[in-house]
């Protein structure tokens, strides 16, 4: 196995769930593995899983997608060809020579099935909060709950957490750290999300990927799957002249389930590889 296909295997499973793509038990083909596709947010329902077959020289040649692996019976009949079909056209659609893709293609693949469902799945609440046209920073700073730092070929990731109960709240927390903390205003990226319970039953949830696009729906789906409400998390990245490829999404979602667990909000889990605290 190559160390780059290494490296995607940890990023898919730290950012779609631990069981997303793992070797076929079934197959005595080490090159063979079952990719188990992560539902369309708002929909936790799961998908169809699919049998990969990763030549010796991936990625500098494209994965094969060899057949269904097994579909969920609550879904529609042809649920299963339906998502082998459109994986092949995303694969074929993102796929370039000596780069890893299934995190591209699996971006793909939702937005060919969000072309094609009805009603369109939606990963943010249709109703947002009304509020003022302008965010005024707290006077008081925000109850920040901060992570370790992560660093990886020189880029750093720190994630800032904090309760919030509107989503003036949330805005005017990311307003005072933005104009009080010049390290972090000319950070590369400040991605944020956020899950607000409301009054009469409504809720709020909302991302800005601030220029690492998709890592927002990312953040917010991690959100999802713990089931956090009333907390806001801004994952702040400096970069540091290498690029991460996939590898960089996994080490948001690290960063912010640091966070998390830090402020309490899940149990601790234990340290993956791969975390490297910063001086």
């Amino acid at each position: 196995m190559s160390e780059a296909l290494q490296d995607e295997i940890s990023a898919l499973n730290s950012i779609y769930g631990e069981t997303t793509l793992l070797p076929s038990r079934s197959s005595s083909d080490p090159t063979i593995y079952i990719l188990t596709l992560p539902p369309l947010p708002p929909s936790t329902t799961p998908s169809s899983s699919l049998l990969i077959q990763f030549p010796p020289t991936y990625p500098d040649v494209p994965p094969i997608i060899l057949s269904t692996h097994s579909s969920n019976p609550a879904l529609p009949r042809g649920t299963a060809a339906r998502d082998t079909s459109l994986f092949r056209d995303a694969v074929s659609q993102v796929y370039s020579p000596s780069s890893v893709c299934l995190f591209d293609a699996i971006e793909s693949f939702n937005d060919l099935l969000s072309a094609i469902s009805s009603p369109p799945a939606a990963s943010r609440s249709p109703s947002p909060e009304p509020t003022p046209a302008q965010e005024e920073p707290p006077q008081e700073e925000p109850p920040w709950v901060v992570s370790a730092p992560f660093v990886e070929l020189k880029s750093t990731f720190l994630a800032r957490i904090a309760t919030v109960t509107s989503v003036s709240q949330a805005r005017s927390y990311l307003a005072h750290l933005l104009a009080t903390d010049k390290k972090v205003r000319s950070a590369t990226h400040n991605i944020t999300a956020w899950r607000i319970r409301g009054e009469n039953g409504t809720s709020y949830q909302d991302c800005d990927d601030d220029g690492e696009t998709a890592a927002g729906g990312r953040l917010l789906h991690l959100m999802q799957v713990m089931d956090l409400w009333d907390v806001m998390v801004v994952v702040t990245r400096w970069y540091g002249g290498q690029k991460l490829g996939p590898r960089r999404f996994a080490l948001i979602n690290m960063t912010a389930r640091d966070g998390f667990v830090r402020a309490g909000l899940v149990q601790e889990e234990k340290e993956g590889a791969g975390k490297k605290k910063g001086k």
